[in-house]
């Protein structure tokens, strides 16, 4: 994939102003939080009275996500989606104007009121902020972009409450001014680069809008549970931001107690903070380049267990208090075992960025576009839940007695039975971890010509030469879509193998004299799978090369193009080839011929061989291409590699 960069996207007026407009919200919204305890400091409230705000403020302002997700999610489907972000970033404008007033004025119930009307706005904006991402992106670059979107959120929220928090610190008497104009200006800015966004269409302009929230809440919790992939792909966004809340709850004690923080003093816990985000933001990005530009759900089970992994070293690099108080960062860096706690933090975010990223980029490619809107509303609800739900059982674990580092552990713990579940729920995303791990340990790929030539949507047969035992695992790896193979069935009852290829939805098929009835199941899932606008992978050769050359491809190919042609729905073809597999531990290179049995797997040359999945322009018209015909262009495409 080497020429593509997610950060070309940053160049093109599709993304751009989105991705600005969506990083100023967020830092926007995290400079106005902090700004209000900056406040609180500046008029000198009790620490009664900030308490009672650190318990009001988060209920404020999420409680609208409880209470107008569901319309949001409606209004979202119902509106062109560039003019929603225009009103919303609109009613920021107005909101924090509000906010500005109570500045000025040092009131703090008026700040609320805008505090609850900031959740309303981010309410409005949050079903349309992802739902937006598969109409101004290509499939191929969904993972990319999502990883973007994360980083610059993870960057804008750190970034927001260091710049809230110093307000008042650095504006003095001033503070007061300053933070209703940098509230202001930010929403000032947001509305004019929001009206650079291009035209993004309506899911569904003809929905009628029901503004009961609690029935059309259960409506829109329905709809995302159709799906068993997207169901738990929302479930596993809600426990990171379970799991995120619970960490970060912990920082500032942590920071101070087992860190060596001075007292009052929140430099290690900003730097502490700091670290979560940079790494998060990392992950995000590195996403696209583990993934080779697909939607990569086997990451999902390497971020869960890595994101256990470095928490539990969290726990046991410092799990009582620290033996040195009153530190600075320089202080705290200059004690044994600071680096170890350092890379935790930040491998906790790392792979929390693996976790997340391409569960988003699940859900947008899995769901219609014309319920997308209302799936990501769901999301909004389940999330808000799982906040809540987090807030109560820091608050449980500290009248319980429990230590930072001990919450830790148990959140570790929780986190790997809870990515347990899921995964054996969904076994998809365990298979594609295990096909994802032996691919990209094995091979170095190659793709080229998959993103013109495989289209983003509808039906299509990809025809592609049939080399190795791993040939299907590799296309996956490289195609974008989700696919469905055919395979023959004794490959297909391969040891472990046969696990991913089910979990995967592979279609066994055998040859008319071996299986008739087996042969006739094959044929209709091709033709079922075809008509629902899936992809079908066929390897038209019918077995593996036995001598590194291409086979004649057999008619089966034809039976299934006139198939769907007799049924009024012709469907393209995409020649694909596989080169460089031939050499590969898993093609049958040097067996000695075994009539009716599968060859012996042999040590391969090196590790990390280089192999090139390479496709050509769609075939199409009537009648459909010959077997002859798209033999013909998959030999052209792989040349003399085998």
């Amino acid at each position: 994939m080497s020429g593509h960069s997610q950060f070309a996207l940053l160049t093109q007026r599709r993304f751009l102003p989105y991705f600005i407009v969506q990083a100023l919200g967020a830092f926007n919204d995290n400079v106005y939080r902090q700004a209000i305890i900056g406040l609180l400091f500046f008029l000198g409230v009790s620490t009664a009275e900030r308490s009672l705000y650190a318990i009001l403020a988060p209920a404020i302002f999420i409680a609208p996500y409880f209470l107008f997700s569901a319309i949001a999610g409606q209004v979202a489907e119902k509106l062109e989606k560039q003019r929603l972000i225009v009103i919303t970033t609109t009613m920021e404008i107005a909101i924090m104007a509000l906010a500005a007033v109570g500045f000025l004025l040092q009131n703090m119930p008026l700040l609320l009121v805008a505090l609850f009307c900031t959740g309303m706005q981010s309410t409005l904006f949050g079903p349309v902020k992802y739902s937006v991402l598969p109409a101004i992106l290509k499939p191929e670059e969904l993972t990319g972009g999502n990883g973007l979107v994360e980083m610059g959120t993870s960057i804008s929220i750190l970034g927001g409450m260091i710049f809230g928090g110093l307000i008042f610190q650095l504006a003095g008497a001033h503070g007061p001014v300053v933070a209703a104009t940098a509230i202001v200006l930010l929403a000032v800015t947001g509305n004019r680069v929001a009206r650079r966004i291009p035209r993004v269409d309506a899911g569904a302009p003809g929905l009628k809008v029901n503004f009961n929230p609690l029935p059309e809440s259960l409506a829109v919790l329905r709809m995302a549970r159709r799906q068993p992939a997207v169901r738990n792909a929302i479930l596993g966004v809600s426990w990171f931001w379970f799991f995120g809340t619970v960490l970060t709850s912990q920082l500032p004690a942590y920071a101070e107690v087992n860190l060596g923080g001075a007292a009052g003093s929140a430099t290690l816990y900003i730097c502490a903070l700091a670290l979560f985000s940079i790494g998060t933001g990392t992950g995000s990005l590195l996403c696209e380049k583990l993934s080779a530009r697909t939607v990569e759900i086997g990451l999902v089970p390497l971020g869960a267990f890595g994101m256990s992994a470095f928490l539990l070293d969290l726990y046991f690099a410092r799990p009582g208090p620290a033996p040195v108080g009153g530190l600075g960062v320089a202080g705290f860096l200059a004690q044994p075992g600071s680096a170890r706690i350092v890379i935790d933090l930040l491998g906790i975010g790392v792979f929390a960025g693996f976790f997340v990223v391409p569960l988003f980029a699940l859900i947008q490619s899995r769901s219609p576009s014309s319920e997308m809107s209302r799936v990501f509303a769901a999301l909004n609800i389940q999330n808000s839940g799982f906040i809540v739900l987090a807030a109560l059982v820091a608050l449980a674990a500290q009248r319980l007695g429990w230590t930072s580092p001990q919450l830790f552990l148990a959140l570790a713990l929780a986190n790997v039975a809870v990515a347990a579940w899921i995964f054996a729920l969904v076994p998809e995303f365990l298979m594609r971890f295990l096909s994802w791990l032996l691919v990209r340990t094995l091979y170095r790929m190659r793709i080229r010509g998959v993103e013109a030539h495989v289209p983003d949507e509808g039906a299509a047969l990809i025809v592609c030469n049939h080399v190795s035992y791993m040939d299907a695992l590799i296309l996956a790896a490289g195609i974008p879509r989700p696919v469905r193979f055919v395979m023959y069935y004794r490959i297909f009852e391969i040891p472990v193998m046969r696990w991913i290829f089910r979990t995967a939805k592979a279609i066994p098929i055998a040859g008319a004299r071996e299986d008739p009835a087996l042969m006739q199941r094959a044929f209709d899932a091709i033709d079922a799978t075809l008509e629902q606008g899936g992809l079908v992978c066929i390897f038209p050769e019918g077995a593996l090369t036995r001598d590194g050359q291409i086979a004649p491809f057999k008619s089966g190919v034809e039976k299934i193009l006139a198939r769907a042609a007799a049924a009024g729905r012709p469907v393209p073809v995409v020649p694909m080839a596989l080169r460089g597999m031939w050499a590969s531990m898993w093609s049958r290179r040097g067996e000695r011929a075994q009539s009716g049995r599968l060859g012996r797997m042999r040590a391969p040359r090196r590790f990390r061989a280089r192999v090139e999945v390479a496709a050509a322009a769609a075939l199409a018209g009537t009648p459909p291409p010959t077997a002859a015909a798209l033999e013909a262009r998959v030999r052209e495409l792989r040349g003399d590699a085998a």
